[in-house]
């Protein structure tokens, strides 16, 4: 005779608000059985979860004797020791989404990545520093290391030999950055050097005779992009100095030799392992028009796979105007998943900035179901399956165009039931306008929420990534 005891569920009660009611039982229905728990969910009289606070649940709540843990929106903001005296059962905050809650009960949870590390030194350049205000420079230089360049490179102006070269390093280097010097006019790399520059910008037949009396270290590059004998002859000319240097092969523009030209770094890196490597990205992300943060994602995976160790980038055109601070994290990535390897996904969504990383839906039955039970006239908007809902007790109206789904609203005799006043047009114009631009891009629309923008967003915010430190490999 067998005998089996039966497995005690916690029991959970959710707190959520009125509009994520629907799309909260959806969620737990999936997980609720996996994870081996029975729930119930309240609403506790208010429309966003955003908006509860521990005093309003102290009036409101009601949690059953059977209960063992109450589970509060991430947003819940007040204490909530005070609400476990209060109620005699454990209280605890989940994520902030809903659609959070698998992994938070550890479902599906994602890889958790070290992103401090990196190994490829990013040189940012000024360009034309020497027409630029001394005031506008160091501000541009601490702009740029603040997104993550490790040196400032001045550059100077083809064909001009200018007396600024001095004051400008000098004044970068005594807000503590590390300088290099963009120029083959000899007098304006003197001045550099001798004011604290501690790289270059280049060398080639044409200047390594004197360049190399400096002592400080250059970037070798061929006399033209096709030359490597160049190339070789100045690396065995530099090696009889004892002169410190890097090399660049020259990546070359689409269109212009580019495949050719990456061709030319894997033949260098093989005939010579250990010298140091940079290449200038800017050839491509400026003289591209499309979005740089992927060409910036993927020269960083070329560069790390082949052990280039610093690259040089500019920030000039609009399109490229992050440029410095998305190769910061196309770089953490890539030197993660070459370490652990890895492919560099779901591991951070800071370059994904026009469409979301992964999108949460809301089903037609759940968008049906929420209309139904509207009482008040309050708007909900949904961007969903390719079309914006509008919805509140008068109706619910769907469609991809705003003003006809405007129109359709106030056709329905509603306008005298709501008074329309210019607060509540801007705030009604505003959201609809942004679940339009999230249904166009593909990027998730939760109304009275903020899109998330990837670096974008956090370079808004004035917020410094987790990611963002200085920590490198080769340091």
């Amino acid at each position: 005779m067998t005998s089996s005891a039966t497995i005690h569920q916690p029991s959970l009660l959710f707190v959520t608000g009125r509009l994520a009611e629907a799309s909260l039982r959806e969620v737990l229905d999936a997980i609720a059985p996996k994870v081996g728990f029975r729930f119930e969910v309240v609403v506790p009289g208010i429309q966003v979860a955003a908006l509860l606070h521990s005093r309003l649940l102290l009036k409101r709540l009601t949690v059953p004797a059977e209960i063992d843990r109450v589970i509060l929106p991430g947003w819940c903001q007040g204490d909530l020791h005070e609400l476990e005296q209060h109620f005699g059962k454990p209280f605890e905050r989940g994520p902030r989404d809903l659609h959070d809650l698998p992994e938070y009960f550890g479902l599906s949870k994602r890889r958790k990545a070290d992103l401090s590390r990196y190994s490829i030194e990013i040189i940012a350049e000024i360009n034309h520093a020497t027409r630029m205000s001394l005031k506008d420079v160091v501000r541009e230089a601490l702009s740029l290391a603040a997104s993550g360049a490790n040196v400032i490179d001045v550059g100077g102006v083809p064909g001009e030999s200018s007396q600024r070269i001095s004051e400008i390093v000098a004044a970068l280097r005594q807000e503590g950055l590390r300088v290099s010097i963009d120029s083959f006019d000899r007098h304006e790399v003197e001045q550099a050097v001798a004011a604290g520059a501690e790289l270059i910008l280049s060398c080639n037949h044409s200047n390594v005779d004197w360049v190399t009396q400096l002592k400080t270290e250059v970037v070798v590059i061929p006399d033209t992009p096709q030359d490597l004998q160049s190339l070789d002859d100045l690396i065995e000319q530099l090696r009889s100095t004892s002169a410190p240097f890097r090399v660049d092969p020259i990546i070359e523009p689409i269109g212009m030799g580019f495949a050719a030209s990456l061709d030319r770094y894997l033949k260098v890196r093989q005939k010579y392992p250990d010298i140091p490597m940079m290449m200038g990205v800017g050839n491509v992300t400026e003289l591209t028009e499309v979005d740089s943060a992927g060409v910036n994602m993927v020269l960083a995976a070329f560069c790390e796979e082949l052990g280039i160790q610093s690259i040089l980038t500019t920030q000039v055109i609009n399109w490229c105007r992050s440029a410095v601070r998305e190769f910061d994290v196309a770089r953490r990535l890539v030197h993660h998943a070459v370490a652990a390897r890895t492919i560099p996904k779901h591991l951070n969504s800071s370059l994904v900035m026009l469409r979301d990383s992964r999108l949460r839906s809301v089903s037609a039955q759940t968008l049906e179901s929420l209309a139904g039970a509207l009482t008040d006239t309050n708007f909900r908007i949904f961007a969903e399956a390719g079309q914006l809902h509008l919805m509140n007790r008068h109706g619910h109206w769907s469609g991809d165009d705003v003003f006809r789904l405007f129109e359709q609203s106030q056709a329905t005799g509603m306008a005298q039931d709501v008074k329309m006043d210019p607060s509540h047009a801007f705030y009604l114009g505003y959201e609809l306008a942004r679940a339009e631009v999230a249904l166009h891009l593909g990027k998730q629309y939760v109304q009275d929420a903020p899109m998330q923008w990837g670096l974008l967003g956090e370079l808004k915010a004035g917020s410094s990534s987790a990611m963002h430190g200085s920590d490198k490999d080769n340091q």
